[in-house]
């Protein structure tokens, strides 16, 4: 597969020079694809590889952390659409081995609404840290090939206090997708990865995306992530393109390209996967921040726009579009990652920047 046959089709400098200065403002690589009234632009900066001179791919392959939840979400409404699921049923009708409280439901699972501890670890708001699984400094890189079972995430959180009762209030946690999967696969009988390929994967054509499991590999082609820690008071940066990522489970463990991206939320958005009222309750955000079933609602100067973004250890993904599908925003994004997170302002500055640029017409 040539890696370059949707570069440019038409001069973008304002797209051009937001990844460039990205690039410059701390990560490795910068892959950026823009569909719009103007056509299809694809372009890059940066590097693919520290210390090469390489620039990255267009259409590389990159993980895209918590942009799964979108896929697992869409996968289950699917379901729903077919009589498989009931939105509003409790979880514990698809898994009784948990012992759920009967309260909360698939549609709290995907909202972030059913008061689960999140595996990954929990800030309280009073400055209290409940650790989870290990995805930080020395004990991750470490560890970074050990395979987690989902079930050992799930009781890991029920092993803790709920944040709240179900309903009652929004904590984003990764457990929630993690039991979310779970669902569709008791309903289904098939590993996630298989009705994902039958639901969505096949019928859009989109070869590029992997539900992994507890594999560590990666596709080629690839751009390339890192880890920066310490070993024995020596500071040392690490490729962890190859991780394997059943530690975030669900919540974030797929790989994917800009390409697929955008035919994947170009069809959603536009009404190609799910029948209208799911697509509405889809889309219809809870008053916290703006979730709804596995996307956010943004309102821009320009109208409101939908998106799941994700992070994973040296790689992001963000994923925009239009309430229409018309205009999309795909990217891929690597570094260097560490345990004090210092590539999150950068990283927050590139998703304003990018929608400022894409969806408002602001330049420079």
């Amino acid at each position: 597969m040539s890696t370059n046959l949707s570069g440019p089709r038409q001069d973008r400098p304002e797209l051009q020079k937001a990844i460039e200065e990205l690039a410059e403002s701390g990560f490795v690589g910068v892959q950026l694809r823009v569909n719009d009234e103007q056509g299809e632009w694809a372009g890059s900066a940066g590097v693919r590889e520290l210390g090469q001179s390489a620039k990255p791919l267009t259409n590389g392959h990159f993980r895209i952390g918590s942009s799964t939840k979108s896929f697992v979400a869409t996968s289950v409404l699917m379901l729903v659409a077919e009589g498989k699921i009931g939105l509003d049923a409790p979880a514990d009708d698809y898994l009784p081995e948990f012992g759920l409280d009967r309260r909360i439901t698939v549609r709290m699972l995907l909202q972030h609404t059913s008061g689960i501890l999140n595996h990954t670890g929990e800030l309280y708001e009073d400055g209290t840290i409940v650790l989870g699984v290990p995805w930080q400094g020395k004990e991750w890189v470490d560890n970074r090939f050990k395979t987690y079972l989902p079930e050992e995430l799930v009781r890991l959180s029920l092993s803790k206090p709920a944040r709240f009762a179900p309903g009652t209030s929004w904590s984003y946690a990764n457990t929630n997708y993690v039991l979310a999967r779970r669902v569709v696969e008791k309903v289904t009988g098939r590993a996630f990865a298989e009705e994902l390929q039958r639901l969505i994967l096949g019928p859009l054509g989109m070869t590029g995306t992997v539900a992994p499991g507890a594999s560590p590999e990666i596709p080629e082609p690839h751009n390339h992530g890192y880890y920066r820690d310490e070993d024995a008071g020596q500071e040392r940066t690490v490729d962890v393109t190859r991780q394997n990522p059943s530690w975030v489970g669900a919540g974030g463990d797929m790989i994917s390209t800009t390409k697929d991206l955008h035919t994947y939320f170009s069809a959603l958005m536009g009404g190609k996967l799910l029948p209208a009222e799911l697509l509405a309750e889809m889309r219809t955000p809870e008053a916290t921040v703006g979730y709804g079933l596995g996307v956010f609602a943004q309102e821009t100067e320009s109208g409101t726009v939908f998106h799941h973004n994700g992070a994973t250890m040296g790689s992001a993904a963000l994923m925009y579009s239009t309430p229409d599908g018309s205009k999309t925003l795909t990217a891929g994004l690597t570094w260097v990652d560490d345990a004090d997170l210092s590539i999150a302002p950068a990283f927050q500055t590139a998703q304003q920047r990018f929608v400022d640029t894409v969806f408002c017409g602001k330049l420079g």
